[in-house]
């Protein structure tokens, strides 16, 4: 069968697959040529193919590709990979775009509306300052006043540039070069040694965030910064983060900062001092000068070089700052006129409510008397504190009508905030008996009535003099001045318990008492202003008193806010027995347990007092100018070595009361004769048998009235009678004096 030509016969029809590969023909072009072969002229029939193939020739080698069509599949294989590159890191790309928009977004959500915020009002300064318009102290968060740019010297705010955003002028909120240099240099020290926050990213923060460390907040202050930097110029800016930045000791603002580290204002500030200004900011708690000079120079020398080296000062000027420093930190004293200053800010509250705004607080303390009233319990405290084991002293003086003129909460107000004044109560001891005489007066008793000190018992209970000495038959006056535990109880139970206690409440004391047989040895515990209260009543008639220490308060601009109203004056003493107490009182600093309290020229009364085993000394006194009273004792509640109410804390009194009456005019205590009349003489007399021969008779008191003759040692115990179970006694009670 020829090639071309038809074979006859009947074809049978294709379908499918066949059918489509029935007409498919190769030809020799179709085949890839090898690198020898050349291209045939004429084409075999596929018959031709097949007789070939059966021959006996061998198989002929598989033909090897060409080099350059190596290349082109290599270059293609290249290309198909970048494109695979692209694409995907477009989509990556896409992805992470799409994320960051998320972000951006739910951050956004929990920020307050951008177009709602307004830069807050600057956090309310408290000034508190005394009776003479001077300054005591501040609370709240100290801010200066607000200062403009163009009036601080030129150099301070370069130096907050230099050491904490050196491209302050050249970013827009936040600085991606910044935050890349800080990066590297974290990896480099294997931890956080430098940040990347721009200054405006740490005004944001200040103004509208919170302190924590979390990346949502690091987020939100990106999305302000960039803000304000919109809302804002860059000198706006500058002047916002000065007058908001944190340096320490609770002061915001450069200016706060000048007038607490430096004594005057920002406008004033060497460059050595804008330095250490500039260098606070990293670590405020941790280099405040008054807390730690060394480390405060040490980082100023870093922003001074910092300075240098961005040409804002020259490297002369750099190195004479370094060498000659002129800080003039001022030291941190014992202020304990801050004691005062939170006694305020514990009642403002109640005076003016939530305060919004600047405020001046004028207050009822002089200065001066503060002054004194501070180095009378420090000096005592440091030349006797180891020798008598006592750790802490509080004072308090108020006028007759209760204003408070000095407060003293403790020793050292730096070392210790507790107000041992206000908060702390204590067991007045013996300077509670003045309550149970003045109850026992009231039912009918005066000065003169005659009492028995000698041993009792009480359910089992054997309460001890203090020198474990009886005196037989005395009087009331001597009883007290001499603080005779046996006759105090006596009185108490037989004017009863509930009696004293309430009289004590009458005159001021607002703690809570036991009316119990022990409640006229001063076991109910106390505070010293609420003690030094209810004696004031003694020095003005017998009128109640409020202890208050703020007369008004205003804000800034001058706006009256509260004065204070006088107080009602409720008469809770009658006034013969205001003269009684008077003169029993006085008798406590002639021949009593007083005797070394001295305040020339002037009538004074009082009372000491000791707490079992020596826990607490005592002592209230007063004059019609003043009323003091004076604690000191521990902490812990330990006892001291034997200091009484007689010792140290007459000393402390007598030192701040002669100060605080130098120059007055002197005044007699109220109603402080022997006022009670003869009837009252011969119904004591009445009540007690005549005098031994032995004992003296009445001597005239000084300034009027009428001094009792000193007991006689009738009746007494001596010390070795008393046993171990006086000895017992002595330990549980009988160190009340």
């Amino acid at each position: 069968m020829g090639l071309g030509k038809k074979k006859g016969g009947r074809k049978e029809p294709l379908f499918g697959l066949p059918a489509a590969l029935a007409d498919l023909r190769l030809t020799a072009a179709d085949r890839i040529p090898g690198g020898d072969d050349k291209p045939k002229k004429s084409a075999k029939s596929p018959a031709k193919r097949k007789s070939d193939d059966a021959g006996d020739e061998p198989p002929r080698e598989k033909p090897q590709p060409s080099r350059s069509g190596a290349k082109r599949r290599s270059r293609s294989r290249i290309g198909a990979g970048l494109g695979r590159l692209v694409y995907w890191g477009a989509v990556l790309s896409l992805w992470g775009v799409i994320a960051v928009i998320g972000v951006v977004i739910y951050v956004g959500a929990h920020l307050p509306p951008i177009q709602s915020l307004e830069i807050p009002k600057r956090p309310p300064t408290i000034q508190i300052v005394g009776i003479d318009g001077s300054m005591l102290a501040q609370r709240g968060e100290m801010a200066g006043a607000n200062v403009s740019l163009k009036d601080l010297p030129p150099y301070l705010p370069k130096a907050f540039i230099a050491i904490e955003d050196r491209r302050f002028y050249s970013h827009f909120g936040i600085d991606p070069v910044g935050i890349l240099r800080a990066l590297v240099t974290n990896v480099m020290h294997r931890g956080v040694s430098q940040g990347g926050s721009t200054l405006t990213q740490q005004l944001a923060k200040n103004l509208f965030l919170t302190q924590e460390r979390t990346m949502q907040r690091k987020l939100q202050e990106a999305e302000l910064a960039i803000w304000l930097e919109r809302k804002h110029s860059k000198n706006e800016i500058l002047e916002l983060y000065l007058n908001r930045v944190y340096f320490g000791s609770g002061a915001y603002g450069v200016e706060a900062a000048a007038q607490k580290y430096f004594g005057k204002s920002a406008r004033n500030v060497t460059v050595a001092e804008a330095a250490m200004l500039a260098g606070l900011v990293k670590s405020p708690s941790r280099l405040a000068p008054n807390r730690n000079p060394e480390g405060a120079e040490a980082r100023a020398q870093i922003v001074l070089a910092a300075m240098a080296d961005a040409k804002f000062i020259t490297d002369a000027q750099a190195q004479a700052s370094i060498g000659h420093p002129s800080y003039n930190v001022k030291p941190a004293g014992a202020g304990t006129v801050n004691y005062v200053a939170d006694w305020i800010g514990e009642v403002l509250d109640d005076l003016v409510g939530q305060i919004d705004e600047s405020i001046k607080v004028e207050t009822t303390i002089d200065p001066k008397l503060q002054s004194v009233a501070e180095a009378a319990i420090i000096d005592e405290l440091a030349a006797k504190s180891v020798k008598f084991n006592v750790s802490q002293g509080a004072l308090v003086a108020m006028t007759p009508d209760g204003a408070v003129r000095a407060m003293v909460g403790g020793r050292n107000y730096s070392e210790s905030q507790y107000n041992r004044a206000v908060t702390a109560k204590r067991q007045p001891g013996s300077s509670f008996k003045p309550f149970v005489y003045l109850t026992a007066l009231e039912q009918g008793l005066t000065p003169d009535t005659m009492r028995q000190d000698a041993p009792i018992e009480v359910k089992g209970w054997k309460p001890e003099n203090y020198t474990h000495e009886y005196f037989g038959a005395v009087t009331l006056t001597q009883a007290l001045a001499m603080s005779l535990n046996t006759v105090a109880i006596r009185l108490g139970l037989e004017v009863g318990p509930k009696n004293v206690v309430r009289t004590a409440h009458r005159l001021g004391i607002s703690s809570k008492l036991e009316a119990n047989a022990s409640i006229a040895l001063g076991t109910s515990e106390v505070s010293v202003v609420e003690l030094v209260g209810a004696y004031a009543p003694f020095a003005n008639g017998g009128l109640a008193v409020a202890p208050h220490v703020v007369t008004r308060i205003r804000t800034l601009s001058g706006k009256l806010l509260y004065m204070r109203q006088p107080d009602e004056r409720n008469q809770v003493i009658d006034p013969r027995y205001v003269g009684m107490m008077n003169t029993m009182m006085r008798e406590t600093l002639i021949s009593g347990t007083a005797k070394k309290a001295e305040i020339p020229g002037w009538p004074a009364a009082g009372k000491t007092g000791t707490s079992q085993d020596y826990r607490d000394a005592w002592f209230i006194g007063y004059t019609a100018n003043l009323v003091t009273g004076v604690w000191l004792g521990n902490d812990d509640n330990s006892p001291t070595r034997k200091a009484t109410g007689g010792g140290l804390p007459v000393e402390v009194w007598s030192r701040f009361m002669r100060a605080a009456h130098e120059g007055v005019p002197v005044a007699a205590l109220p109603n402080s004769q022997a006022t009670w009349g003869l009837s009252n003489l011969a119904q004591a007399a009445s009540q007690v048998s005549p005098p031994t021969a032995a004992a003296p008779g009445p001597v005239a008191a000084t300034n009027g009235g009428y001094r009792p003759p000193p007991p006689t040692r009738a009746n007494v115990r001596p010390e070795a009678a008393a046993g171990l179970d006086g000895w017992l006694m002595d330990r549980l009670f009988g160190g009340n004096r």
